[in-house]
């Protein structure tokens, strides 16, 4: 509970360090924040022309707003997803980065993850703004009583990734090879998260092969046990379909957020006293 009390202690450093790399990442840039919109953007172009126009793959009719436009139905896993991978590629770093502050002045160790979770989800709200106020021009009206709702499982996947990264930077601390693994793996964990493609095409598959090995566990199952497989589903039900997610995405997405959030609390207090010495 001590190291707890320290953590919300930290407040106003957390703040900081926040504002810091908000401000810090476009300063002296003629379009500042608006650069944050130019991955994205760029993204959606490319996978829309691939995906859309060469491989001609069709999304699914949205269940309430009737949408039909690949570029929405991407996009509305593509921002969640770039958000998670944010989190991660500079959560990785952010113990070894600040080697110099870690090691000359005492504060718990764990607001530089939250710090960039924070900074993140600042550029990410910006990202989702955007987003609503496109899907509106194209119709999709129900999706207003359910903004509140998109606002709370944005703060849930907030919190699952920088459980996550909490892990992952004092994994970094004693092995570096930790950062390079996790550009790789976040390549690979793309494709296998349903974002350029509906799940529907993985049940599809799964129900021709059947159960693995003459076993009952089927395709789809190995498949749903990406963490973001649930995450994915819940902004696809909220922002193209304009309905509320199913129960099972929105309890697994609950617990694999929990069990990263306490994994990552519980790795720092008990490592974060030998940081200093390690890095």
């Amino acid at each position: 509970m001590s190291y707890f009390r320290e953590v919300l202690g930290s407040k106003e450093l957390l703040v900081n360090l926040i504002q810091r790399e908000v401000s810090g990442k476009y300063r002296r840039t003629a379009l500042g924040q608006l650069w944050s919109l130019a991955n994205p953007i760029a993204a959606i172009i490319i996978y829309t022309f691939v995906f859309s126009v060469i491989f001609q793959l069709q999304a699914p009719v949205g269940e309430k707003s009737g949408l039909t436009y690949y570029a929405l139905f991407l996009v509305a896993a593509l921002l969640p997803w770039l958000f998670f991978q944010r989190v991660l590629s500079m959560g990785v770093d952010s113990i070894v980065h600040n080697a110099g502050l870690v090691q000359k002045v005492y504060f718990p160790r764990l607001v530089l993850p939250l710090s960039l979770v924070g900074a993140s989800f600042f550029t990410w709200l910006f990202e989702m703004g955007v987003l609503v106020v496109a899907l509106l021009i194209a119709g999709a009206w129900g999706l207003i009583p359910l903004l509140p709702l998109v606002l709370v499982f944005m703060v849930l996947l907030a919190l699952f990734a920088g459980g996550l990264s909490m892990v992952l930077a004092i994994m970094n601390v004693y092995f570096r090879d930790t950062a390079h693994f996790v550009a790789l793996l976040l390549q690979f964990w793309f494709y296998l998260t349903p974002i350029l493609y509906p799940v529907s095409l993985v049940q599809s598959q799964s129900d021709k092969i059947g159960g693995l090995l003459g076993t009952p566990v089927t395709l789809l199952d190995l498949y749903r046990l990406n963490p973001m497989e649930p995450f994915v589903a819940i902004f696809r039900s909220l922002l193209y379909d304009n309905v509320v997610p199913d129960a099972q995405p929105v309890i697994t997405a609950s617990i694999w957020t929990v069990v990263f959030l306490v994994a990552g609390y519980l790795l720092f207090w008990r490592k974060e006293k030998m940081l200093a010495e390690l890095l």
